[in-house]
């Protein structure tokens, strides 16, 4: 197997995605590997700049790009708080961008010619599941790299299915 260079971890930023961006930190903080952390803004929460009718509206709405940098300060602390004993150990570029979760990752790996993207799932099941999907499941069948899924700790999944 070639030695990978590139590798995508993407994050919505909650507890259960740090499971992915650790493993894939990890993987790299042992190698050369430059890993793109991701963080994708939904439609839901952009929705409003983009004049989408989604029923939903911020208490003050943000102009797109300070809605972008926002994101950006809030995935800066994420690998801050989460991170920091792995982040100077590994080559890594933050990113943050718009669009439709699923689609944004397999576009980006794409792009950006990763040879893996390692990712959390959360692990819905049932009605849930049913109904909006999963991003994870969708990359996986999109992708043209190998998806790695890793899925987080027990307590993990309990504590934020009670948030």
């Amino acid at each position: 197997m070639n030695k990978m260079k590139k590798i995508l971890a993407p994050t919505d930023l909650s507890e259960l995605s740090r499971a992915g961006v650790r493993y894939a930190l990890e993987h790299a903080a042992s190698s050369d590997t430059e890993v793109i952390i991701y963080n994708v803004v939904g439609y839901r929460e952009a929705g409003p700049f983009y004049e989408v009718d989604v029923g939903y509206a911020p208490e003050r709405p943000l102009a797109v790009d300070e809605l972008v940098e926002e994101h950006r300060r809030q995935l800066a602390e994420f690998l801050r708080k989460n991170f920091s004993e792995l982040v100077a150990k590994v080559k890594l570029r933050p990113e943050v961008e718009v669009g439709t979760p699923y689609f944004k990752i397999v576009e980006k790996a794409a792009l950006e010619n990763v040879d893996m993207i390692i990712m959390s799932t959360h692990g819905r099941t049932g009605f849930v599941h049913a109904l909006i999907g999963s991003v994870a499941e969708k990359v996986v069948r999109l992708a043209t790299c190998p998806v790695l899924t890793v899925r987080p700790k027990e307590e993990e999944s309990r504590t934020q299915a009670a948030a």
